[in-house]
């Protein structure tokens, strides 16, 4: 039983002064993103995707509104909202601005196949780049593309055109997840950028580590759920239970405070949440490939804006890939 993720790097030469806010870089990207390519996408009269007759073949409101009431697919119950097929990982521009003539990147790591959504992302920042990116709209050239999947990454888009060929992604086996083969006593696991975690419904000051496998096995079968073919076929309460047993050896965080002012409706909404480091302890093997992954989907509230980027280190001194 296989997920899969496909990381792309986006490469660009600033024209101008290019600036990233502190903290904010990723949802800089994503909402920048969801607004030139409504602009592409959709036609002038469309008021939002949530009332649009055809919002279910309208390529906007499947990437970036995804809806349970568009698709035939078999969701989670009350899950109205998809989790979206894509996350942007821009951590390193955080309060960075780039001079003109300078180079820079950021990450895209799509969750769904990328014959279906990685032209849009192209075409979109392509254009955005041209217009300005950033509050102060310093412009921009998308110069090229990486696959960053093979051993050494390979282009993808050389600022003219798209390569024309399947593109196989990282692929996870999580078929195994509960046998318990191996020995993990002792792993790290770094947060980041502000995360939140809810265990019981409300949200937690410490990511025990029941909780944190609990939200990652979540949202790695939601999205398996929605654009890679079904659920994961696990004993979720099993897996679960077994988490509970691993315990913290030392907590390291802190709370960081951050808002966004959302364009679209004027609203203000938290980017907070705890960022540090957290040793656990315990028989971790069953769970390593679930944690591989969650250092590309990434975990608890509000991953799309750039929140929960989580990196882990086993004992052997393995470090989780992230976008």
């Amino acid at each position: 039983m296989d997920f899969v993720v496909w990381p792309f790097r986006f490469h660009f030469v600033a024209g101008g002064a290019v600036v990233f806010p502190a903290g904010k870089a990723s949802n800089i990207l994503r909402g920048a993103f969801g607004t030139v390519f409504r602009q592409l996408a959709c036609v002038p009269e469309c008021r939002e995707a949530r009332t649009c007759e055809i919002a279910g073949d309208c390529p906007y409101a499947k990437v970036f509104e995804p809806r349970q009431e568009w698709s035939d697919a078999a969701g989670p119950s009350g899950l109205a909202d998809w989790p979206r097929p894509f996350v942007f990982r821009a951590l390193h521009l955080d309060g960075k601005t780039v001079q003109a003539g300078e180079s820079f990147y950021f990450d895209l790591v799509l969750f769904e196949a990328p014959h279906a959504v990685l032209p849009y992302f192209v075409l979109t920042f392509r254009q955005l780049a041209e217009a300005g990116l950033g509050p102060t709209r310093g412009r921009a050239v998308l110069r090229k593309v990486e696959d960053l999947a093979p051993v050494e990454a390979e282009e993808v888009f050389d600022g003219t055109r798209l390569v024309n060929r399947e593109l196989a992604g990282l692929r996870f086996d999580l078929g195994g997840a509960g046998s318990g083969a191996g020995s993990t006593d002792r792993l790290l696991g770094r947060f980041l950028t502000p995360t939140e975690l809810k265990g019981g419904g409300e949200l937690v000051d410490r990511p025990e580590f029941g909780i944190l496998l609990k939200r990652l096995r979540d949202r790695i079968s939601n999205l398996r759920v929605f654009y890679q073919g079904g659920a994961l076929e696990v004993d979720f309460e099993a897996l679960g239970q077994a988490a509970e047993e691993v315990e913290i050896a030392r907590c390291e965080l802190r709370r960081v405070e951050s808002e966004r002012l959302s364009s679209r409706t004027g609203q203000r909404h938290s980017l907070g949440g705890f960022v540090g480091e957290v040793e656990y302890v315990g028989e971790m093997a069953r769970f390593v490939e679930f944690l591989r992954v969650g250092a590309w989907v990434g975990v608890g509230r509000q991953t799309v804006w750039g929140k929960g980027c989580l990196e882990v280190v086993t004992e052997d001194g393995e470090s989780g890939r992230r976008g």
